[in-house]
């Protein structure tokens, strides 16, 4: 709790501060998955996301809960025999603090597969700072018709 005050105070009188370190640490995040993902190594990328059975992932109709679930999902849709992960860019990152252990981030992804197709789509984020550093409690993506 007093860590939290002390957070509070400090970004209530240098709000600019906190929030750039905030949305810097954010940045990281989404970089380390980036390259994760890159590197065909799921584990790494899943680690930009809360370890918890309260993860939520949206995408099209389907709602998908828990981190486990979640990477399940990934692996089934990107790693499985017959599919490819391709390199996956994220780009228009659009960070809005909600306050100093909240964001909502907002963004383009875009895969290059190997035969030649480009699947890229919208999402929305929700990120959560825990003592481990910041994590994605939420993911809303869509994709491109």
């Amino acid at each position: 709790m007093m860590r939290f005050l002390l957070l509070f105070v400090i970004c209530m009188l240098v709000p600019n501060a906190c929030a750039a370190d905030s949305e810097a640490a954010i940045k990281h995040v989404l970089a380390a998955q980036q390259d994760a993902w890159n590197r065909h190594d799921l584990d790494a990328f899943m680690s930009g996301y809360w370890n918890s059975p309260e993860l939520t992932f949206f995408s099209g109709a389907k709602e998908t809960r828990g981190w486990q679930a979640t990477l399940e999902r990934y692996r089934a849709t990107y790693n499985s025999p017959g599919h490819a992960m391709g390199k996956l860019d994220f780009s228009d990152l659009r960070i809005e603090m909600l306050g100093p252990e909240a964001a909502f981030v907002r963004g383009t992804w875009h895969l290059a597969m190997p035969e030649g197709k480009n699947p890229q789509g919208k999402f929305t984020l929700i990120f959560r700072k825990f003592g481990d550093g910041w994590k994605i409690i939420h993911d809303h993506t869509s994709a491109a018709e």
